[in-house]
């Protein structure tokens, strides 16, 4: 797989820090209510996925979310190293949600209405498959769901372009670095993808 570096514009905005990584979900998972499930999404620079995810979905259903890395071959990735695209990880968010509250298929459609997924290993100025788009499934039925979902967007909202998001199994997570969480809440003047934002959509099918 080729690998392409990422842009000037993201090197200058985005610092690099050699924090080192202090959360594990899979370790804390016993600390998330009974019945919550994961999602783990790629849609480009994960401060502004989080950001969007929080503010869209707090108090209806989302437990918690988390940064990180996710799809490479490397063990315990740096954010320089992600950034540099050679340890074929991509920048993800990971949500823990309650489904009695928060359907997936809200997730997915969501993920889809907040950014570009028809730019091949490209969210706005940032570029390398660190910023692809990717759906990463915990099961079958995720599976299922992510599939038609994503059939019905190409056909019906994405029609211009060809859907190119990944839909693969969720391999290893790697949280991100702590500066990285809720970077935006905690730098509002942060630099924010301009491929992050809400289209008008009319509502699928299911």
């Amino acid at each position: 797989m080729a690998f392409t570096m990422p842009s000037l514009m993201s090197r200058l905005f985005r610092p690099f820090s050699s924090q080192p990584m202090r959360f594990n979900p899979e370790t804390a998972a016993q600390n998330y209510p009974e019945g919550s499930q994961k999602c783990t999404l790629a849609a480009g620079c994960f401060w502004g996925v989080e950001h969007m995810y929080r503010h869209t979905f707090a108090n209806k259903g989302l437990i918690d979310a988390r940064v990180g890395y996710i799809g490479g071959d490397s063990k315990n990735p740096s954010y320089r190293a992600v950034c540099s695209g050679r340890t074929g990880h991509a920048e993800a968010l990971q949500i823990i949600f309650d489904p009695s509250q928060l359907s997936y298929k809200t997730l997915l459609e969501f993920f889809y209405k907040m950014h570009d997924p028809t730019t091949s290993n490209r969210q706005g100025p940032d570029t390398g498959s660190q910023y692809r788009s990717a759906i990463f499934y915990h099961d079958e039925e995720q599976e299922k769901i992510a599939r038609d979902v994503t059939k019905q967007v190409q056909d019906k909202w994405w029609t211009k372009g060809k859907v190119v998001t990944e839909i693969l199994p969720a391999g290893e997570w790697w949280d991100a670095e702590d500066y990285h969480q809720r970077y935006l809440d905690v730098n509002p003047g942060g630099y924010e993808c301009p491929s992050h934002f809400l289209r008008k959509f009319p509502p699928l099918e299911g």
